[in-house]
């Protein structure tokens, strides 16, 4: 039975599934619907709420998915749309939510609404998509840049005029002025809606709407690391983005959807923030319960890892948030593995338990990239080994994403490491096999083991599923935070050092505690003074 809470996804923790990479059904070397449906189990043993799966839909695959060309269907190198239904109805046994990927602000030019729009300037679809004259010396008509490299403006030679891609040339931005548009993919969104979807994770939410004026953004005051895009070998960086994206009118677009979506009880979406203030950005989009229900930004998908840095990120966050609800993830299908990332080359598995304990305390909804669990780390591909077009754009100063993309390593001694039979899209790096499911399952302090008993505890702890959060001052490599909800009270430590470290607990509060058997944190409480090795958490109860 499905679960009827309006509000399931406050604190819930949703598992992103990369179908290309996660279970093979049919011998192609790519993974399908029908190998999820048969891992719906696994995924239930994780004791998470939900399944987020990235891209299935009709696509050429030269964004992998994310250049859609039909936004009713599955691509046949998934399966069928009778293998969607088949996985919902798999999912929904098991007391699991589906969520699934819309990719709103662009499809392929391989879509038929571009092939018509791109026909002549007087077709039924001619303004489908953002179309502009070149300037007078033939250059494009502003200075936007595309995220993977570049001008955003591709001249198209039929209607002699440019076209804009904040991604691929391959991937042209439809006009979400033209209310057609708008009404159209309301419309595509419901079709999932009717087959049983509980939600959407939203691709590039604040990319919908563009400047009319078609106006130059501005240079870039400085250089900051950390938001979507931005590296010292991009030049997408060096522009503040105030005109090409996070539109005024975009909020417009997103209280439409929501209206949509409060048709459809229990179902929920989760935006995805890339800007050069994303942390306004989400609280604006998920304010006033008229707009996104969560969304996350890339604050935390950075190379930055110190406790002073996270901190100041929550805090940021808290002060900006007012009534929105934020989603936390420190990996996903477009980042470098948080072990690798964070932990760099001492990478442990007391590192990734530490990173669990940081993201799964925190006050919001969580996204666990598929293999986090295992501890998995970024893997190392040879530029002939890359799929990913925007890191053969860049390389080698920018490896591209294939690296967090590898299949899922379900069997230490079979072949591909039971992903596959036959040779996969991407190699299965040899130091994942030692780290494969079968390996974990029955070490009992193993990475999936810890992520397995810290879920399940958690569902029972209110402070930490829908309680606030307050960061306390702690000593260097040191997070200490206070969880509450109504009489729970909640105190976190985490030690993010190399070292072992001693804290009087005076420091930290005058309240009697009681240490909690949470699962998997091997910090101590003794003689008033909290004692946590390196990488170690303690949780207490504040009486």
């Amino acid at each position: 039975m499905r679960k009827h809470n309006q509000e399931w996804w406050r604190g819930a923790v949703i598992y992103q599934v990369y179908p290309r990479s996660f279970m093979d059904s049919n011998q192609d070397g790519i993974g399908d619907l029908p190998g999820i449906t048969a891992k719906i189990p696994y995924i239930a043993s994780l004791n998470v709420d939900a399944i987020w799966l990235s891209p299935f839909f009709t696509s050429p695959m030269k964004d992998f998915g994310y250049d859609v060309s039909n936004y009713r269907d599955v691509d046949p190198i998934f399966g069928t749309l009778e293998d969607f239904d088949q996985l919902i109805a798999a999912t929904h046994q098991h007391n699991l939510k589906v969520i699934i990927d819309q990719v709103l602000s662009h499809t392929s030019d391989q879509h038929p609404w571009f092939k018509e729009s791109r026909s002549s300037k007087t077709n039924n679809k001619a303004d489908w998509y953002v179309w502009a004259d070149p300037k007078a010396d033939g250059s494009p008509p502003n200075n936007w840049l595309s995220i993977f490299g570049g001008s955003a403006w591709t001249w198209d030679s039929r209607r002699r005029q440019y076209y804009l891609h904040n991604f691929l040339s391959s991937q042209p931005d439809l006009n979400f002025h033209n209310p057609n548009v708008v009404q159209q993919l309301l419309n595509d969104v419901e079709f999932w809606l009717k087959r049983g979807v509980d939600g959407f994770r939203l691709d590039t939410a604040n990319f919908y709407f563009h400047d009319e004026k078609l106006r130059n953004n501005p240079p870039s005051k400085k250089i900051v690391d950390g938001s979507i895009g931005v590296r010292p070998d991009n030049p997408y960086g060096y522009q503040q983005h105030i005109y090409d994206k996070t539109r005024p009118e975009n909020l417009e677009f997103l209280q439409k959807l929501r209206a949509l979506l409060d048709r459809y009880p229990n179902t929920t979406t989760v935006g995805e923030i890339g800007c050069d203030h994303s942390l306004k950005t989400m609280a604006m989009y998920t304010s006033q319960g008229n707009k996104l229900h969560m969304a996350y930004s890339f604050d935390l998908l950075t190379e930055q890892s110190s406790a002073d840095f996270l901190q100041i990120t929550m805090e940021n966050m808290e002060a900006a948030l007012g009534d929105g609800w934020p989603c936390w993830s420190l990996g996903n299908h477009d980042v470098a593995r948080v072990l690798s990332r964070w932990g760099k080359t001492e990478a442990s598995q007391a590192q990734a338990k530490a990173y669990m304990h940081f993201l799964l305390t925190q006050r919001g909804s969580i996204c666990v990239y598929q293999g986090e669990e295992l501890g998995l780390t970024e893997a190392e591909l040879a530029f002939e080994e890359l799929q990913d077009p925007y890191g053969i754009t860049f390389w080698p100063e920018f490896k591209g994403r294939d690296g967090c993309r590898t299949p899922m390593p379900w069997q230490h001694d079979q072949h591909n490491a039971g992903f596959s039979d036959v040779k996969p899209w991407l190699p299965v790096p040899q130091e994942h096999y030692q780290l494969s499911v079968d390996q974990q399952q029955t070490q009992t302090d193993s990475v999936l083991n810890a992520y397995r008993d810290f879920l399940a505890w958690r569902k029972t702890q209110p402070a930490l599923l829908t309680g606030s959060i307050d960061y306390l001052t702690a000593p260097e490599g040191i997070l200490l935070y206070q969880r509450s909800h109504e009489n729970q009270h909640l105190l976190v430590a985490i030690n993010l050092n190399q070292q072992a470290v001693t804290i009087p607990l005076s420091q930290v509060t005058d309240a009697q505690v009681e240490v909690l058997p949470a699962p998997h944190c091997l910090g101590q409480l003794q003689h008033n003074t909290l004692n946590l090795g390196a990488f170690e958490t303690l949780i207490m109860m504040l009486n």
